[in-house]
């Protein structure tokens, strides 16, 4: 590592903004246009998340633990009409919406409290008229919440009118009605063919179609559930049925099944599939055996809003789409009933031989929350839990009234011409009716000040990130004076990102860092996006990181992509790089703390230094001789590696590079703990795999997959990546040359990459834009620019890093960034929302770490810490110089703090 010292890194003042790090309003926030975005921006403030929506004013998603709101928050009405937001502007405090219609503006500007409870509306209603002018505003106001410790997995529960559960696809369809065109539209059938299933649902319940049915995140969804979930209905009902019929109200058959056919609890029956539509009766006649006895009879598809009907100690019930209504009438043992569905757009029937039983209501009059008005609040109780909510006003309304399970508030406002009338809206939630009553009041008394106070916060945040000794850190993360400002904004947007994921409230034990939401996870962790910024990581919070990694090694890892920080349960299936994962994680904690007295805890049933070996020898484990016997082979789920790239199976590059830069580290700590002849075998055994996973190496850059019966060929950024890093002192001239060329010439485009190659034979099955051929995860541009260094062209990483900021759609990059390729002369790249990608992603925050580890080199590994390797450093200087790059400053990376005897 070349350095020199810098001036420019001078010691910090107590008040100062640490010289070189940009004001927040110059890293991210500028006005967007509505037609620009595919994603709408998030809302966070470090104990909680949200969404907000296509009005001016509505959330949905908020999600604070042990608080979750359901349906969305309320729509603005302007003189009884919705208005859209035709531009967003997101700042890490807040959101603003701006609407411009005929001679009238409204502008709103929509936060969460920072690290409080509490939600707040500024809304200016501005006369752009020439002559006054009296405009009615009114605001729903909703909080269908709920309190509960249990369900916060992944797909974390969300409360609806009968229990909480995830149904993203009809919560997803209800935020779609908030666009002024759709308000009141329905949202009861969702799109596509569905198999009928008689009896016991797939389980674990209601998630996708089949277990290998390919899911590009249209409609089906993982079971990334908490261990504490637990569904309902799982067993058949016990009875008969026939007749089963589908067709048009007027006549006419969609799909139809005589019988009968016989069901027990352990029964499951599966029929021909097709699409739910307005004006479709399905009917069937069943004859219960023992009507009080729960269970399933018949399921349409198996994703969360699929329609399922059965029986329970009352009679029939049915769900649909978030929904589930009871009838009161009783079954006859041994009697058939003729049972029917009635189905349109916005309601949904049940007939019990001939007689309706049961019928959808809308969500906005749910029977589950109650809302009473009085002294000038609007104060909502849950049903079934201990949930409470507040709405108070800083100026009070003209009209407050009770509206289904909410309330609307109403302002008359007469205008002069350019006149301005500004109104707030709080919105505080816990358990206590009379605390959230008194806190909504008092916060609209002050209601300017703590709007103000969420933007102070994050400033002062902001501040302490880079400053040593800081008061809300525990480490620091380095300043960057960069040459190019394009390549200090890509620098200082991945330092915002890990702020902005930064989560006070979610784990009881320590600070952590969501992977990504607000649609998804707003406790959860996973492995993999955490290394792709575990440098950062270490340096900014290296007390976190390490209560984290005792969390995570304690853990059956082997099997989750990670785990639910406030109940520390493991989540998702398992995925073929958590050994990677956190081999490196811990890896540059201790390499950059210094702490080696860590790899001698206890994590669970092994030391931490136990651990790493079983990570670096995971490997061994996984060699089959159907693929060759010599690489690891990640098996015949895709969903292990990448997800959604159906051939990406088995023997991979990519993985099995990073086993081999696991390996050669782990000689080094071998070394350093005095081991020496099990570190001259783990290097051997390394060198033997590298040579292995060189074989697997196809001219023009790309990468073989091998598999028992073929081989594949396969151009992916991954392979790229963890081969560049892992391998770059292993590749031929001509292999790095190769490689560099299939980068630039098949991945990299606009502002952004493709993770896969367009004319790979793979392409166009691969429908998700973050790991196929329609765009890239936010991390493969931070993993890009690494691997071009580590080739030798660390002009091409920072072309490729400085570019990225361009691409966040006015805020932070997201999960998937999807590329636009109607005009190929000015290609655009926007934060995709399609499927169940996340607006937010840990993982971007890659474009700031691969500045540190690809343009200044800082890549500590256990060899580093070895006395005898020639490259070893016990720390590493203030400041770094990088001739066209910029200076470093304030890297604080700890001398080595050994225990006594470290060959324990």
């Amino acid at each position: 590592m070349t350095t020199t010292a810098d001036p420019t890194c001078r010691t910090l003042d107590d008040d100062d903004r640490p010289p070189g790090v940009p004001d927040l309003n110059e890293v991210a926030g500028e006005w967007v246009d509505a037609h620009e975005l595919a994603h709408l921006p998030s809302l966070r403030n470090q104990h909680g998340q949200g969404h907000v929506n296509h009005d001016l004013t509505s959330l949905s998603w908020l999600a604070a633990p042990p608080y979750s709101f359901g349906y969305h928050t309320g729509v603005l009405r302007l003189d009884g009409v919705v208005p859209d937001a035709q531009r967003f502007r997101w700042k890490p405090w807040g959101v603003q919406r701006e609407h411009r219609g005929a001679g009238v503006s409204v502008r709103t500007d929509t936060r969460m409290a920072l690290s409080r409870n509490l939600l707040l509306w500024r809304v200016e209603v501005t006369n752009e008229q020439a002559v006054p002018a009296t405009y009615e505003v009114s605001q729903d106001l909703f909080a269908l919440l709920t309190a509960t410790e249990v369900g916060w997995g992944w797909l974390y529960d969300v409360p609806w009118t009968n229990g909480d559960h995830h149904d993203f696809i009809t919560l997803e369809r209800i935020r779609d009605n908030t666009r002024p065109a759709r308000d009141g539209a329905p949202f009861l059938l969702g799109p596509g063919p569905r198999r009928v299933r008689l009896g016991r649902p797939r389980l674990p319940g209601i998630q996708r179609d089949e277990d290998r049915s390919p899911m590009l995140m249209r409609y089906e969804l993982p079971r990334h559930v908490s261990l504490d979930t637990v569904y309902p209905h799982r067993t058949a009902a016990r009875g008969g049925i026939r007749n089963l019929h589908c067709g048009p109200v007027d006549g006419g058959t969609v799909f139809e099944s005589a019988g009968p056919i016989e069901l027990d609890p352990t029964s499951r029956v599966d029929l021909d599939a097709f699409e739910l539509r307005d004006g479709l009766v399905l009917s069937f006649e069943f004859r219960p055996d023992t009507p009080t006895e729960p269970g399933v009879i018949l399921t349409h598809g198996n994703h969360p809003d699929s329609l399922q009907l059965g029986v329970d100690a009352d009679g029939l019930w049915f769900g649909i789409s978030g929904e589930v209504e009871h009838a009161d009438t009783p079954l006859v043992a041994g009697a058939w009933h003729r049972v029917a569905v009635l189905l349109t757009d916005d309601r949904v029937t049940l007939l019990l031989d001939g007689q309706p039983v049961a019928a959808t209501g809308h969500w906005s009059r749910s029977r589950r929350w109650r809302t009473t008005v009085a002294d000038g609040l609007a104060v909502t109780a849950d049903r079934d839990s201990a949930a409470r909510a507040a709405y108070a006003f800083s100026t009070a309304p003209t009209d407050l009234a009770v509206t289904g399970a909410g309330a609307r508030a109403t302002w008359s406002l007469a205008l002069a011409p350019g006149e301005t009338r500004t109104l707030g809206v709080v919105c505080a939630y816990g358990t206590d009716r009379d605390e959230v009553a008194e806190v909504a009041r008092r916060t609209a008394d002050t209601f300017d000040e703590t709007l103000s106070e969420s933007e102070a916060g994050m400033r002062r945040h902001w501040r302490s990130m880079f400053t040593p000794g800081n008061d809300d850190f525990s480490g620091h993360l380095p300043t960057f004076r960069a040459d190019d400002p394009r390549l200090g904004r890509a620098y200082y947007m991945g330092a915002l990102l890990v702020l902005y994921l930064r989560n006070l409230n979610a784990s009881p034990t320590e600070p952590i860092f969501l992977t990504g939401g607000p649609r998804l996870g707003p406790t959860t962790t996973f492995y993999w996006d955490h290394s792709e910024w575990s440098r950062m990581y270490a340096l900014l919070e290296p007390v976190g990181l390490r209560a984290w990694l005792h969390r995570a090694l304690s853990g059956p890892y082997d099997d989750s992509f990670g785990f639910d920080t406030r109940r520390g349960g493991p989540l998702g299936n398992e995925y073929a790089s958590t050994h990677l994962s956190l081999f490196r994680l811990v890896e540059h904690y201790v390499c950059i703390t210094g702490d080696l007295a860590f790899l001698d805890e206890q994590a669970g049933c092994a030391t931490v230094a136990g651990h790493l070996e079983r990570l670096a020898y995971g490997w061994r484990d996984r060699r089959r001789p159907a693929t060759g016997g010599e690489l690891a082979d990640f098996g015949d789920d895709a969903w292990r590696v990448l997800e959604c790239v159906p051939n990406y199976l088995n023997v991979v590059a990519s993985l099995n590079a990073g086993y081999v830069a696991m390996m050669r580290s782990l000689a080094g700590l071998f070394r350093l703990r005095g081991r020496l002849d099990e570190a001259a075998r783990a290097r051997a055994e390394a060198d033997t795999l590298a040579s292995a996973v060189l074989r697997l190496y196809v001219d023009g850059g790309r990468w073989s997959i091998r598999h028992p019966d073929r081989t594949d060929t396969i151009g992916h950024v991954l392979d790229f990546g963890l081969v560049a890093a892992a391998l770059h002192d292993d590749l031929s001239p001509t292999q790095r040359r190769e490689m560099v060329d299939f980068v630039t010439g098949h991945l990299l485009t606009g502002t952004w990459m493709r993770a896969l190659a367009q004319d790979d034979p793979v392409a166009g099955s691969s429908d998700r834009p973050d790991h196929g051929a329609g765009g890239a995860f936010g991390a493969w541009p931070g993993v890009t620019a690494h691997g071009l260094a580590r080739l030798g062209r660390p002009d091409l990483a920072v072309g490729l890093l400085r570019l990225t900021p361009e691409s966040a759609s006015g805020a932070l990059w997201g999960q998937a960034m999807e590329i636009l390729d109607d005009d190929p002369a000015d290609i655009r790249v926007r934060v995709a929302e399609r499927g169940v990608s996340n607006r937010d992603s840990i993982a971007g925050a890659a474009t700031a770490e691969a500045i540190l580890a690809a343009l200044f080199d800082f890549d500590p590994t256990f060899t580093d810490l070895d006395p005898t390797h020639p490259d070893t450093a016990a720390t590493a200087p203030a400041a770094i110089h990088r001739p066209g790059v910029g200076v470093l400053c304030h890297l604080n990376v700890a001398p080595v703090r050994s225990p006594a005897d470290t060959s324990r």
